[in-house]
């Protein structure tokens, strides 16, 4: 089932970015006289797939260090209790910029680094119980942005 939903697609609402909490939490689905689990949510009274949160960091730091990066997505995963599947990142050369992606049951974390420019951009996506909007105060701990900002995309309003 949370294969189903992960694979739905839809047109969705960008908001305002700002940090919310998800409304409620998983929630039946009727198809065709069938009950299922679909780990779809309800996020700001609008049923969706899950909330997909765009996030960029202005004059961070520590962008270029691998380590720190993979633990402060493992980080983000817990904040957001959220359940691991696989981390993979690559370390460019010669700036040193990272990318790469947690790949969660409930969808994924991915990071895109510019470490000479001090800017990160970070793709926030989940479904389910999981909580997105957790992510991004772990995020200004651990690179300490000058400045961030965050937008949100609902996913799947059309599905839901």
């Amino acid at each position: 089932m949370l294969k189903d939903a992960l694979l739905r697609s839809g047109k969705g609402l960008e908001t305002p970015g700002t940090t919310r909490d998800i409304e409620a939490s998983i929630g039946a689905h009727t198809a065709d006289s069938e009950v299922c689990d679909d780990h779809f949510v309800m996020r700001n009274g609008v049923r969706c797939a899950g909330a997909h949160l765009i996030v960029d960091l202005y004059q961070a730091s520590r962008l270029d260090d691998l380590a720190h990066i993979e633990g402060t997505l493992r980080s983000c995963v817990d904040a957001a209790g959220a359940t691991l599947l696989h981390i993979h990142l690559h370390h460019f050369e010669p700036n040193g910029g990272v990318s790469g992606v947690a790949v969660l049951a409930e969808s994924h974390i991915s990071i895109h680094s510019w470490p000479e420019r001090g800017y990160a951009a970070l793709d926030i996506f989940m479904c389910g119980n999981a909580n997105p909007d957790a992510c991004v105060p772990v995020l200004r701990q651990a690179f300490g942005p000058k400045r961030i900002a965050v937008s949100e995309h609902l996913r799947g309003q059309g599905a839901a």
